[in-house]
């Protein structure tokens, strides 16, 4: 039975359970059964996170939640997968101490218990399995076995742990896919490949190990190994890469752009990809949502077709053949440049043709971060998962552009060129005077905090910190010889509120939290404002994890995240709370609280 319903931002809601059976049950249920409008769901230890396509679907679905009969977990329709594990672990040893075991009674532990797959997240293939008795087997196992551990991270996590470990945390064990940090207690390691991209094209699941399969661990001796692998597990992954160009392998009138310059970081996006955080894989996608579907109308492209995205301007195209591009986001200057050295300037959020041989240069940007690059047909790539983007977290998709890397079109163009946009740019955004307003809404873990804390969240300044990227943006408070002294109104934009000015009395500070301690991995949205202990909000974006181990205070809403995307360090934003329904602010005491509870811990990796 649901125990409590929260809202994740105005289209998700988060799911609370009292035991993670019940959310295997409901999860299943939920899957075979999807609700009306729901793109997914994503489960954790005692929650589900179910994310739709629009408010009103949302509405419908609290309204039926309540009233849902769950069944039995059914493993009838799962996968039986044996993972045979060398067991060499750095933390065996002490790990078996911990527990007052031996080393031998722990691998016994580990190999004798059937395990369930009950929910990915951390990355791709990351599978969290937890004890389950095995078919015929009491639910209370074998009196002589040791019941289920709880085992402690490590105090200080590794900055790399090998592909393939082998790993206990918790109640749960999982087995990492690729080269990543993690704290979790390594025991062995597996030869098996825990996600491969190659078994999509057989039908299946990239996944070795996916929600609701049966896991068995299996001993063996490095010279018994007999699962095939396609790289060793202790050699990083390479990246899991479309193709989307060549350096010279492709004849001269296929290209259309080459790239002479790829600046800070230039990569290649579309609209991303969608229901897949199941799998540990988050929806990627350009940043600035907003800019990349002008590019696109401009061109005549669908809204798919995929982009360029320029960190912070500095790259340069030459001109393969006439093409026709479109730049719009950051306020950066276009500069074209003929053969012969003659320059010209080119508009922002216009049509412009590149003749062969010109190159087109983008400026440092006078306001705003990321410049979306618009080629008419759309820029050519090969689909992993269903999208071309680069997600930077995992590394699915194509790779950052470099020098010379040749760029085809894809034939995306469904309409005619347009006359240029007077939609404002997402970087068109206020001076250090008039902060840069983002509107969010509370939950689902306002509780975490006291209301006059939950109102403090909106009612101070945050700058944007040096340590952010398309993971996310992490604020910091101001310096108080910072902090802009501007009236609500200015603050909020549209907003009619009366003026309120940060004092020396009030100087912004970070957040106190209510509860101490830790909360469950839970299924988390793009534009959560999640609150580590320091107080301080870290705002996810596209390549965002798909789970977190924070309190989320707030979610900024879609409509706001392309504004977000253009935030540069140093920039001063406010954040607005705003009704769900109608998106329209709250009054300035306005700070609701979701009702408490209390459940155990979930380990991050």
């Amino acid at each position: 039975m649901i125990s409590t319903i929260r809202e994740a931002g105005p289209r998700a809601l988060l799911l609370e359970f009292e035991t993670l059976d019940q959310v295997l049950a409901c999860h299943q249920q939920l899957r075979r059964d999807p609700l009306p409008g729901q793109v997914e769901a994503v489960a954790a230890a005692r929650t589900i996170l179910l994310r739709f396509t629009a408010r009103p679907a949302l509405l419908q679905a609290r309204t039926r939640l309540p009233g849902l009969e769950l069944g039995e977990f059914s493993a009838a329709d799962s996968r039986h997968v044996e993972l045979e594990v060398i067991y060499d672990g750095e933390d065996l040893d002490g790990l078996a101490a911990n527990q007052q075991m031996s080393v031998e009674a722990l691998i016994n532990w580990h190999t004798e218990q059937s395990w369930t797959g009950a929910f990915g997240g951390f990355a791709p293939g990351f599978t969290y399995c937890v004890p389950s008795p095995a078919p015929g087997e009491a639910a209370l196992g074998d009196p002589g076995r040791p019941g289920p551990l709880d085992v402690p991270r490590r105090s200080s996590p590794r900055t790399a742990v090998p592909a393939g470990a082998v790993a206990l945390a918790g109640e749960f064990s999982a087995v990492y896919p690729r080269v990543s940090p993690g704290g979790w207690q390594l025991i062995g390691h597996t030869p098996a490949t825990l996600w491969d991209l190659s078994r999509e094209a057989h039908g299946e699941s990239p996944a070795l190990v996916s929600p609701g399969d049966s896991v068995r661990y299996k001993p063996v001796r490095a010279r018994s190994v007999t699962t095939t692998s396609a790289r060793q597990p202790e050699e990083a992954p390479q990246p899991e890469t479309g193709s989307w160009s060549s350096r010279g392998s492709e004849p001269e009138d296929e290209a259309a752009l080459t790239v002479l310059d790829a600046g800070l970081q230039t990569l290649i996006q579309d609209l991303g990809r969608s229901g897949l955080s199941d799998l540990g894989v988050s929806r990627a996608g350009v940043a600035d949502e907003a800019a990349a579907r002008q590019v696109n109308r401009l061109l005549g492209n669908g809204a798919q077709a995929a982009v360029l995205e320029a960190l912070h301007g500095g790259l340069t195209l030459q001109a393969e053949s006439t093409v026709v591009l479109a730049v719009a986001g950051a306020q950066v200057p276009l500069t074209v440049t003929g053969p012969d050295g003659s320059s010209r300037r080119a508009a922002l959020r216009a049509p412009f043709a590149l003749a062969a041989g010109e190159t087109l240069t983008l400026g440092a940007p006078e306001r705003g971060l990321r410049s979306v690059v618009g080629l008419r047909g759309g820029i050519a790539a090969t689909p992993v998962l269903g999208s071309v983007s680069a997600d930077t977290m995992s590394g699915l998709g194509p790779g950052p552009l470099a020098a010379g890397d040749r760029l085809r079109a894809a034939g995306a163009a469904t309409g005619a060129v347009s006359a240029p946009q007077l939609d404002p740019s997402s970087a068109d955004t206020p001076t250090a005077e008039t902060p840069t307003a983002l509107r969010f809404t509370y939950g689902p873990r306002a509780d975490w905090f006291s209301a006059e804390e939950a109102a403090r969240l909106a009612d101070q300044h945050w700058i944007v910190s040096q340590s952010s990227n398309r993971i996310g943006i992490r604020l910091e408070v101001p310096e108080r010889t910072e902090v802009a002294r501007t009236s609500d109104a200015a603050r909020d934009a549209d907003a009619k509120t009366t003026d309120a000015k940060t004092t020396d009395a009030e100087a912004p500070r970070p957040l106190r939290r209510l509860k101490e301690g830790e909360l469950p991995s839970e299924g988390v949205v793009r534009g959560s404002l999640q609150m580590p202990p320091a107080g301080t909000p870290v705002l996810f974006l596209n390549d965002h994890p798909v789970t977190g181990g924070y309190p989320v205070i707030g979610v900024v809403i879609d409509e706001d995240l392309p504004l977000a995307a253009q935030l540069a360090p140093g920039d001063q934003i406010t954040l607005v709370p705003v009704d769900p329904d109608t998106l329209t602010p709250l009054p300035r005491t306005h700070a609701p609280a979701a009702p408490p509870s209390q459940s155990p811990t979930t380990p991050d990796a």
